[in-house]
């Protein structure tokens, strides 16, 4: 699968407000109750979309049939794609205390 550049003279922003009117106008409303969760590669010349359970998915489909166009994903019901997960704060058991890695714990 060879790599598509982004145009020079593409702006993102005017690019994403089309793919979402065209999502929230034509598919929202149907999709919504049924297919929460699953990602839809959207094709903003044409106004169609492609479904699958990931994004690579969805956008292997619309490869498929677009072969030289940029797509822009959105997860059903759903406000971003992806979200940004850290590794958490871990909680120590009751009544075991821990030092933060890094801190001397010797009494001066």
């Amino acid at each position: 699968m060879k790599v598509l550049e982004i145009p020079g003279d593409l702006d993102k922003g005017v690019f994403a407000q089309k793919a979402k009117a065209i999502y929230n106008s034509k598919y929202r409303k149907r999709l919504e109750p049924t297919e929460k969760g699953k990602v839809v590669a959207i094709e903003v010349e044409s106004g169609e979309i492609f479904l699958g359970h990931t994004a690579m998915e969805a956008g292997m489909k619309a490869r498929q049939k677009f072969p030289d166009k940029i797509f822009y994903f959105i997860r059903v019901g759903y406000p971003a794609v992806h979200s940004a997960k850290g590794p958490g704060r871990r909680v120590a058991p009751q009544g075991e205390h821990r030092v933060p890695a890094g801190v001397d714990q010797r009494e001066t």
